[in-house]
C-alpha cells in the first residue's frame, strides 16, 4: 500500500456494530437535541446572512464527511494489499443525500420561489427523513467507526438545519409554499429515477453486478423501507410510485403541522408571560 492507502486504512478503524437504541445511538440523539436547542436559542433572531452562514457550515461538514465515506467504501484491504472498487449502492443520491445538493441553493440563491421551495422541502421532507434515521437507525450502523460518526453527523445536521430554518422563516413558510417544496421533491424523485434506469443499464452493459437503488424506487430491486417494503411486492409499480410520493408528502405535511403547532403554543405562552 502507498501512503494514501495506508491513511485510508487507518480511517477504516472498526468497532462492534452499534445496535439501535444502544449507548452510541442514545448519545447521538442526546447530542442532537442539545445542539438543536442551543442553535435555535442562540440564533433564532439572526439576520439572513448569519442564517446562510450556518447552513453553509453544516453543508461543508456534511460534504467533507461524504467524501470520506466514498473513499473509505471504495477501498478494500487485507492490511497489506489495497484494492479499489466503487461501491455503487453507496452512490450519494439517496433521499438523505439531498442536503449535499440543495443546501447551496439556500446559501447562495436570492430570495424567491426556488429558495423558498428548497427551504420548505428542507423543513418538512428532509426533516422527516433525518428524524426517521435518528430515531430508528436500523441498518445504517456498520462496523466502521468513522462511518457511524458520519451517518449520525449527516442526519443530525439534516434535522438541526430543518428545525432551525423553520424557526427562523416560519412566518413566510405558510402552506402556500407547500407546492414549492413538493416541486423540489418531484424533481428529486425524477432525478433518482433517471439515475436508476441509466446507471443500471450502463452497469449491465459493462457486466458489473452491483445494486444501484437511489431513493429505493428502482424497478429492478425490492424496496427495503419500512411499510413500503411490504407494499412493493404486491403493488403494480406505477401505483407503488404514486403511494411513495403521496406517502412522503403526507408525512411532510405532518412535519409542517407539528412544527407550526409547537411554535403557536410557544408564542402563546410568551404572550401570557408578557401580559
Amino acid at each position: 500500500m502507498n501512503i494514501f492507502e495506508k491513511l485510508i486504512y487507518l480511517l477504516q478503524a472498526t468497532m462492534t456494530t452499534p445496535p439501535s437504541f444502544g449507548l452510541w445511538h442514545f448519545c447521538s440523539v442526546l447530542l442532537l437535541i442539545l445542539l438543536s436547542a442551543v442553535t435555535v436559542w442562540r440564533f433564532r433572531n439572526a439576520d439572513d446572512r448569519t442564517v446562510r452562514r450556518i447552513v453553509l457550515i453544516a453543508w461543508l461538514i456534511m460534504l467533507c464527511f461524504e467524501v470520506y465515506k466514498q473513499i473509505v467504501f471504495a477501498m478494500d484491504t487485507d492490511g497489506v494489499t489495497a484494492t479499489w472498487s466503487y461501491t455503487w449502492y453507496a452512490f450519494p443520491f439517496q433521499f438523505c443525500s439531498l442536503p449535499l445538493y440543495l443546501f447551496p441553493f439556500i446559501v447562495f440563491l436570492k430570495d424567491g420561489k426556488v429558495r423558498d421551495g428548497v427551504i420548505f422541502f428542507s423543513t418538512t421532507y428532509l426533516l422527516f427523513a433525518g428524524l426517521a434515521v435518528m430515531i430508528c437507525p436500523n441498518d445504517v450502523y456498520i462496523s466502521y467507526i468513522g462511518i457511524n460518526i458520519q451517518t449520525m453527523v449527516h442526519h443530525g445536521l439534516q434535522v438541526l438545519i430543518g428545525i432551525y430554518l423553520f424557526t427562523v422563516y416560519h412566518r413566510r413558510l405558510t402552506m402556500r409554499r407547500f407546492p414549492y417544496g413538493f416541486a423540489v421533491f418531484i424533481l428529486a424523485v425524477g432525478a433518482a429515477m433517471i439515475l436508476n434506469l441509466s446507471v443500471h443499464a450502463a452497469l449491465t452493459a459493462c457486466g458489473i453486478d452491483a445494486t444501484f437503488n437511489m431513493f429505493f424506487i428502482s424497478p429492478y430491486y425490492e424496496n427495503t423501507l419500512p411499510v413500503l417494503s411490504s407494499l412493493y411486492p404486491h403493488t403494480p409499480y406505477p401505483l407503488f410510485l404514486v403511494v411513495y410520493i403521496l406517502g412522503f408528502s403526507l408525512l411532510a405535511a405532518m412535519m409542517y403541522g407539528i412544527q407550526r403547532g409547537i411554535l403557536t403554543l410557544s408564542e402563546g405562552k410568551r404572550h401570557e408571560h408578557k401580559s
